[in-house]
């Protein structure tokens, strides 16, 4: 199963100087739409080849647009031996409704 941490969540932790990397997978195409600042962009279809990238003793925790991507990334990095992984609950979109609202919902 994959935890779930909250927009709030994850920016309180990083405002605590607790937070995990944030793993955004989205398309190249939407980060012209919506970014989060500081995090590691890897597109979904290249996390396999660029997995070394990747501390699997690190905390991460995966982004995209909705949750949906991001829940399927966070369990083939659980399946490739990351133990601490989490999904971003409700993506970028969750993200501009709890964080910042001048995010472009797409």
């Amino acid at each position: 199963m994959i935890k779930e941490m909250s927009p709030r969540e994850f920016v309180a932790r990083r405002e605590a100087g607790d937070a995990p990397v944030l793993l955004d997978v989205r398309e190249d195409w939407e980060l012209g739409i919506a970014r989060v600042d500081g995090a590691l962009h890897i597109p979904m279809g290249d996390v396999p080849a660029r997995l070394a990238e990747l501390d699997p003793a690190r905390e991460l925790v995966v982004l995209c647009r909705s949750g949906g991507r991001s829940g399927q990334v966070a369990r083939y990095l659980q399946q490739q031996g990351f133990s601490s992984v989490w999904n971003l609950a409700g993506g970028i979109l969750a993200w501009g409704q709890q964080v910042d609202p001048s995010l472009t919902p797409y």
